[in-house]
C-alpha cells in the first residue's frame, strides 16, 4: 500500500539513515533552480513555511490560510485543486497533519533538517532570508486578522533569543550548575544569520518592517533599537525605536530598559569628544530612564501577589535598571576624573560643587548640582541593595554573574569608599566611614565577609567598629560581626558573658528586620540542656516569615534563597555555623568531583559536616513539618518538599534563610512512627 510512497516518509527516513546530509540534500533538491524574481506562490509558500520550521520548532502554517495564499494568484488553475496539487513538485516535502478530526489541517515541513537546507538552498539561489521574511510578513499577516497562532511564531523568529553554546565556567571552588554556563544570543537566530550572511542593514530593515507592522507590539521595535545602538551604533535611531517600544507598553519595566541603555551606551561610546557639560547632559537623560524603570519594576509583582489594578504580574524581579544606573554612574566617574581630578572630590562629595566651578572651569555645571549630590546616596543604597540580593539568594538553575558583584563593587568604591561626606559631622562619622570604605556597612555585607574570604585582621577590625558603634547605638550589624568572626577563624573566643547580655539586648532593638529576627532565633534557639526559650520561637518564626514578606519578597520571588547559617555542636556563637563554613569542608572533594555539594543535599551526606550539626527530631503531617522546640511547636519549612509525602517521624539538619528556619536532609527517624509534635524535643 505504501509502497510508492514510502520515500516520501522523510521524517522515518532521515532517522534511518543516521540524519544523512546526503539524503537530505537529495531531498531538497528541487528547491536548487530557484529564480529570484517572479517567483510562483508554491515557491513563496514552500519558502515560507521552510523559514519559518528552520527557526521557529513546531510551527506551521494552516491548510486554510495556505490555500487562501493561492486563491490570490491572478494566474490560478481553475477547478478544485488540491493543496497537494497545487505545492508540486514541492507537495513531498510537506506534511499536513490534524490535532483530530474536527480540527483544521496545518501544514509544515517533513523535517526541520529539510526546513534548514531548503532555506540555505534558497539563500544560495539569490532569494535570501531577510527576502523570505519581509515576503513572508507582507503575504501572510498584512491581512485585518492574520491567524494569531501565525502572527505568535512570526514575531518568535524575530524576538526570541535562543542559547549561545555551553562555556566551562572558570571560577575556581566547587563545581555547580553554572560549572558549563549558559547565556542568551543578543538577537533571535533568524537576525543574527541575517547579518552575517547578508549585512546588519538587512537586519534591521526585517525588524523595522515587523516594528511598522505589528504596531501595538513593543518587542519588536524594542529589538530594533538594541540593534541599532548595539550593531550600527545609530543612537538617534535606537533613541526613536526605544521611546516607540516604551509607548506600547508603559508599564513593562524590561522594555522601558532599553532607553536607559542607549543612553548609557551613547555616553560610553561617543565621550572621547565631549566635555564635562556633555557628559552630564547625557548622563541625566540616562539616570532619569533608569530611574523610570526602578519604579516600573516596583510596581510589577509576581503572580501570587495581590496589587491594584496598576499592578502588572511579573515572575521575575527586574534589576536592570538599578545595575544599569551603577554601571553608568562607573562610566561618569572615569569621564570626568580623566578630565579633571577635581571631580573625585566633587562626585564623593568631598567637595561641594559650587565650591570646585572656578576649578572645573564651566559655570554652566552648576546645573547639574541636584544630580551630582544625589549620586553618592543613590548608589549607597543600590549597593545596599545588591548585597542582600546576591547575599541572601541565588538564581534556581545557575550562578549569578560574577559583573554584576564587580561592577556594584567598584561603583561603591568610586563614589563611597575614599571619603566622608562634607554634611556628616554626626558622632560616629569616622566609624561609619571606615565600615563603608570596608563595605560592611549593612548586615548583608558583613554576612558577604564570609563569601569573599575576609582577611582575619579586617574581620578584627570590623567586629571592634561595629562594637564602638553598638555602645553608641544599638545594632544588630555587632552581632553579626560576631557571629562572622566566630566562624571565621576558630580560635576567636565565643564569650558566654556577652552572649547572654546580647540575648537580653536583642527584643530591646527597635528593629523589625528579617536580620534582627534571625539573629533573635539563633541567639535564643534552646541549647545546652535548656528546656525552654525566653522567647516564643513559634511566633518569632511566623513574626520573621512576614517581615521577610515585606522586606525582600518582591525582590527575591524567582530566586533561590540561600541558607545562611545552621544550627552546630558547640556553645554560644561556636553552635552558629556558616553555610560557607560547610562549603569548605567539602572543597576538595566538590572540585574532584565537580558536583554541586548542595544539589541534591549531598552535602548532608558527608561525616564532617554531620558532625559538625545537631540533628533536630520532627514529624510530618498533613504534608507539613512539626517540631516542638524550647516548649513551643513550630512549624518549619523543608528544603526539599518531597520528603513531607507521607506522615512519618523525621531527623534533619536545621538551617535559616533570610526568611526563616529550614528543614535540611530530613530522613525517616527508625525510632518509631509520627509522634505528636509535643513529643518532640532537640537531639543531643
Amino acid at each position: 500500500m505504501y509502497g510508492e510512497r514510502c520515500h516520501r516518509f522523510h521524517g522515518f527516513n532521515i532517522l534511518q539513515t543516521n540524519f544523512s546530509p546526503a539524503y537530505v540534500e537529495a531531498a531538497c533538491s528541487v528547491f536548487k533552480p530557484t529564480k529570484r524574481a517572479d517567483r510562483p506562490r508554491k515557491t513563496q509558500l514552500a519558502a515560507f513555511l521552510s523559514l519559518l520550521n528552520a527557526y521557529v520548532p513546531g510551527s506551521f502554517l494552516p491548510e486554510w490560510q495556505c490555500r487562501d495564499f493561492f486563491q490570490r494568484d491572478a494566474d490560478r488553475r481553475r477547478g478544485d485543486f488540491s493543496l497537494e496539487d497545487r505545492m508540486e513538485p514541492f507537495s513531498h516535502l510537506l506534511v499536513v497533519f490534524q490535532r483530530d478530526e474536527r480540527a483544521d489541517g496545518k501544514v509544515r515541513m517533513a523535517h526541520p533538517l529539510i526546513a534548514r537546507r531548503c532555506t540555505e538552498l534558497m539563500a544560495e539561489s539569490g532569494v535570501t532570508r531577510s527576502d523570505t521574511a519581509i515576503n513572508l510578513l507582507t503575504r501572510l499577516c498584512k491581512d485585518q486578522s492574520p491567524p494569531h497562532v501565525v502572527v505568535g511564531f512570526v514575531k518568535g523568529m524575530l524576538t526570541k533569543r535562543g542559547l549561545k553554546p555551553r562555556r566551562r565556567n572558570k571560577t575556581p571552588g566547587p563545581a555547580n550548575a553554572a560549572d558549563t554556563q549558559e547565556d542568551e544570543e543578543r538577537y533571535a537566530r533568524l537576525i543574527l544569520d541575517i547579518q552575517r550572511m547578508e549585512s546588519r542593514r538587512q537586519s534591521a530593515s526585517v525588524l523595522k518592517a515587523a516594528s511598522n507592522l505589528f504596531d501595538g507590539d513593543p518587542f519588536l521595535p524594542q529589538a530594533l533599537a538594541r540593534f541599532y545602538y548595539t550593531e550600527l551604533k545609530d543612537y538617534n535611531l535606537a533613541e526613536l525605536w526605544a521611546e516607540r517600544a516604551k509607548l506600547r507598553d508603559p508599564r513593562n519595566s524590561f522594555v522601558a530598559d532599553t532607553l536607559g541603555q542607549v543612553h548609557k551606551n551613547r555616553l560610553k561610546n561617543t565621550a572621547g569628544s565631549l566635555g564635562p557639560l556633555a557628559v552630564l547632559q547625557l548622563a541625566s537623560r540616562a539616570i532619569e530612564a533608569f530611574k523610570d524603570e526602578e519604579k516600573l519594576a516596583e510596581n510589577e509583582r509576581g503572580e501570587d501577589m495581590r496589587g491594584d489594578g496598576d499592578t502588572r504580574v511579573s515572575q521575575h524581579f527586574n534589576i536592570r535598571g538599578q545595575f544599569g544606573y551603577l554601571q553608568l554612574c562607573n562610566d561618569v566617574f572615569h569621564l570626568l576624573v580623566e578630565q579633571e581630578d577635581t571631580w573625585r572630590e566633587v562626585l564623593t562629595k568631598k567637595v561641594a560643587l559650587d565650591a570646585a566651578l572656578e576649578s572645573l572651569g564651566d559655570e554652566r555645571l552648576i546645573r547639574f548640582k541636584g544630580l551630582i549630590d544625589s549620586l553618592r546616596g543613590e548608589i549607597e543604597r543600590k549597593c545596599a541593595f545588591f548585597n542582600k540580593y546576591l547575599t541572601y539568594s541565588k538564581p534556581k538553575l545557575k550562578d549569578d554573574p560574577d559583573y554584576i558583584s564587580a561592577g556594584s563593587s567598584e561603583c561603591y568604591e568610586n563614589f563611597v569608599g575614599s571619603y566622608p561626606p562634607e554634611d556628616l559631622k554626626r558622632t560616629g562619622a569616622v566609624l561609619i566611614q571606615r565600615l563603608k570604605k570596608k563595605k560592611v556597612y549593612t548586615s548583608a555585607a558583613v554576612l558577604s565577609c564570609l563569601e569573599s574570604e575576609c582577611r582575619e585582621s579586617d574581620l578584627k577590625e570590623i567586629t571592634t567598629w561595629w562594637e564602638e558603634i553598638f555602645r553608641q547605638k544599638e545594632s544588630i550589624n555587632y552581632i553579626v560581626s560576631l557571629v562572622v568572626r566566630t566562624n571565621a577563624d576558630a580560635a576567636f573566643p565565643s564569650d558566654r558573658k556577652r552572649l547572654s547580655e546580647l540575648k537580653q539586648k536583642m527584643p530591646e532593638i527597635l528593629n523589625d528586620s528579617p536580620e534582627l529576627h534571625m539573629l533573635t532565633l539563633l541567639l535564643c534557639w534552646p541549647a545546652d540542656g535548656e528546656a525552654r526559650c525566653a522567647l516564643d520561637l513559634g511566633q518569632l518564626v511566623r513574626r520573621m516569615k512576614r517581615s521577610f514578606e515585606v522586606a525582600y519578597e518582591m525582590h527575591l520571588r524567582s530566586r533561590r534563597l540561600r541558607p545562611l547559617f545552621f544550627v552546630g555542636n558547640g556553645k554560644g556563637l561556636d553552635r552558629m555555623v556558616h553555610r560557607k563554613v560547610l562549603e569548605n569542608l567539602l572543597l576538595e572533594q566538590s572540585q574532584e568531583t565537580k558536583q554541586d555539594p548542595w544539589s541534591g543535599e549531598r552535602m548532608f551526606h558527608d561525616p564532617e559536616v554531620q558532625a559538625r550539626l545537631v540533628k533536630v527530631e520532627g514529624v510530618v503531617r498533613e504534608y507539613r513539618l512539626f517540631a516542638t522546640i524550647g516548649g513551643a511547636v513550630v512549624e518549619l519549612e523543608a528544603n526539599n518538599q518531597d520528603s513531607l509525602w507521607k506522615p512519618r517521624r523525621v531527623s534533619f539538619y536545621l538551617g535559616f534563610t533570610i526568611r526563616g528556619p529550614v528543614a535540611f536532609a530530613v530522613q525517616t527517624d527508625k525510632k518509631g512512627n509520627a509522634h505528636e509534635p509535643e513529643m518532640l524535643s532537640v537531639e543531643k
